[in-house]
């Protein structure tokens, strides 16, 4: 059984800085490229950054400069560290598994971040 989970979340500052992570198992971790999205309240689920297997990286224009995102295959774990926060970034981020031929995917359950003075 696949499972994908996130932990990492909480409440910030604006301009502080949260690292969240993303668990799977159930999969051969590096078969699959990972994403990171978030969802706003009323708002359409939206890609924030996503890391191939091979390390190349692609980023939402909103957070470029601002986050990063990195894997660990040998700990079946994808990370997104995010600085400079801004309130605009208050969402839920869940994490993506999305297999390499394309033939599935999968998502956690999310995490709750929240950008609040």
């Amino acid at each position: 059984q696949v499972q994908l989970v996130e932990s990492g979340g909480g409440l910030v500052q604006p301009g502080g800085s949260l690292r969240l992570s993303c668990q799977a198992s159930g999969l051969i971790f590096s078969n699959y490229a990972m994403g990171w999205y978030h969802q706003a309240p009323g708002k359409e689920r939206e890609l924030v950054a996503r890391i191939a297997r091979g390390g190349t990286t692609n980023y939402a224009d909103s957070v470029k400069g601002r986050f990063t995102i990195s894997r660990d295959n040998a700990k079946n774990t994808v990370y997104l560290q995010m600085n400079s926060l801004k309130p605009e970034d208050t969402a839920v981020y869940y994490c993506n598994a999305d297999h390499i031929l394309g033939v599935v995917d999968y998502w956690g359950r999310g995490t709750q971040v929240t950008v609040s003075s």
